[in-house]
C-alpha cells in the first residue's frame, strides 16, 4: 500500500507565495514521477507540473517563471514553490505520483487535495 498526503494550502493575498508539499509513503522501491494538478471552481482539472526521474521538468503556460517543482528523493516528497500568485491560480491541488513497490507492483497514487485560495 502507498499513500501521498500534501500539505502547505491555504489562504494567500495575490502576489503572495505559497509552498506545497506532498509526501509518497509505504513499501516504496522508486519514485518514477511525481505531478501536481490542479482543479478550479466549475472546471476540469489541470496538470500544472511534473517531475520525471531522469530530471525532465514540465510546467503549464499559465505557471511558468512563477512556480517551481522541486523533489527530495531521499524524504519521497514532492514541493510545489508557489510565487506571484494570482486569483486564477485558485483551487484544489492534487498530488500525483508514479510509484513501484518492493514487491514489482506499478501504483498511480493521488492525495486528498488541498485548498489553496487567493485573495484579491
Amino acid at each position: 500500500q502507498v499513500q501521498l498526503v500534501e500539505s502547505g494550502g491555504g489562504l494567500v493575498q495575490a502576489g503572495g507565495s505559497l509552498r506545497l508539499s506532498c509526501v509518497a509513503s509505504g513499501n516504496i522501491a522508486s519514485v518514477n514521477a511525481m505531478r501536481w494538478h490542479r482543479q478550479a471552481p466549475g472546471k476540469e482539472r489541470e496538470l500544472v507540473a511534473s517531475w520525471l526521474s531522469d530530471e525532465r521538468l514540465y510546467y503549464a503556460d499559465s505557471v511558468k517563471d512563477r512556480f517551481t517543482i522541486s523533489i527530495d528523493r531521499a524524504k519521497k516528497t514532492a514541493y510545489l514553490q508557489m510565487n506571484n500568485v494570482n486569483a486564477e491560480d485558485t483551487g484544489v491541488y492534487y498530488c500525483n505520483a508514479d510509484l513501484h513497490d518492493w514487491n514489482g507492483r506499478i501504483w498511480d497514487s493521488w492525495g486528498q487535495g488541498t485548498q489553496v485560495t487567493v485573495s484579491s
